[in-house]
Order: C-alpha cells, then structure tokens, then sequence
C-alpha cells in the first residue's frame, strides 16, 4: 500500500449562491436516480473517481453500500449529456439542518467542457432547496486541479484545512 501527502480542504456555503451559469451547451439533463443499485453506483463512481484516487466508497462492502444509497436522504443525481452519463452528485442529507456534497465530478471525456461550472450550480441550487442551514464539502490536492477554483468560484468558503497521508 502506497501513503502520499494529501491536503485536505474543507469548504462550506452558509446561504445560496445566487450566480447565474449559463448550460455550455444543449441537451443537458439531470436525472434523479433514487436507490441506484450497488453495480451502477460502482460503475459512474469509478469512471469519475479513478483519476483521483477516490477510496471512500470503493472500500465499502456492496453491503454496505447499498444501505447508505439506498437511503432517500442521500441523493445521487446523475448528468447527462446528449443521453451519455457524464458525471454525477451524491449529496447527503442525513444531518439536521446540513447537506453534504459527498461526491462530484465527471467522467474524463466531459471535463474542460464548462459542464462542471454548470452542474456544481445545478447542484447548489438543488441543495438550497431543501432550505439548510449549511452545505458544506471537502476536496484535495487529489483531485482534479480545477475542484478547489470551482468550488470556491462558485461562493464555498474554506472553513478547515488539514495535512494527511493517505494511502492510493
């Protein structure tokens, strides 16, 4: 098992970012997929995670997996593209009062497009609506090198940052 030096940052929204972002281009859909099973979770997750090392979900049994996407209070919206999955956004809603943004970002053939700009405020807007007092996310050094502008463009603020090892 191979430890790398890992920056973590922690980012929060305590009121709705009221930006306006313009869909870079035609044919975009979100679709809600309520409980998505265990085999089509695995597939966007790796597909968008691979080139960043994402581990939490990987690491956890099918079992229990499915039980924390199977919960209604976790939310798994995937984007669309011309009908293509080209990213998704897993929001947890199982705190009081708070949504975290658990996973984001898209499949390698989509970045660098302006989709990730569009979706991530699809995606804020989507989580004002539940009317929380906080939506809040954390990133890392990584990640895709445009995650921590996007997020902070799109009005996160740092809250915490912490220096971890990590394994890939």
């Amino acid at each position: 098992m191979e430890l790398v030096d890992v920056t973590v940052y922690y980012l929060e929204m305590l009121a709705p970012s009221h930006r306006i972002v313009a869909a870079p281009q035609d044919e975009l859909v979100v679709q809600h997929v309520p409980a998505p099973s265990v085999p089509y979770y695995r597939g966007l997750y790796n597909a968008v995670g691979q080139d960043y090392y994402w581990l939490s979900r990987r690491k956890m049994s099918d079992e229990a997996l499915a039980l924390v996407i199977g919960d209604a209070r976790n939310e798994f919206h995937v984007l669309h593209v011309a009908g293509t999955p080209a990213g998704f956004a897993e929001m947890d809603r199982r705190q009081p009062d708070e949504i975290e943004l658990v996973q984001f970002g898209l499949m390698p053939d989509f970045i660098g497009q302006g989709l990730g700009k569009w979706f991530l405020q699809w995606t804020i807007e989507k989580a004002w609506s539940y009317d929380p007092k906080r939506f809040w996310l954390h990133t890392c050094t990584l990640d895709h090198p445009a995650a921590l502008p996007n997020y902070r463009n799109a009005g996160f603020t740092l809250f915490k940052q912490e220096a971890i090892r990590r394994e890939l």
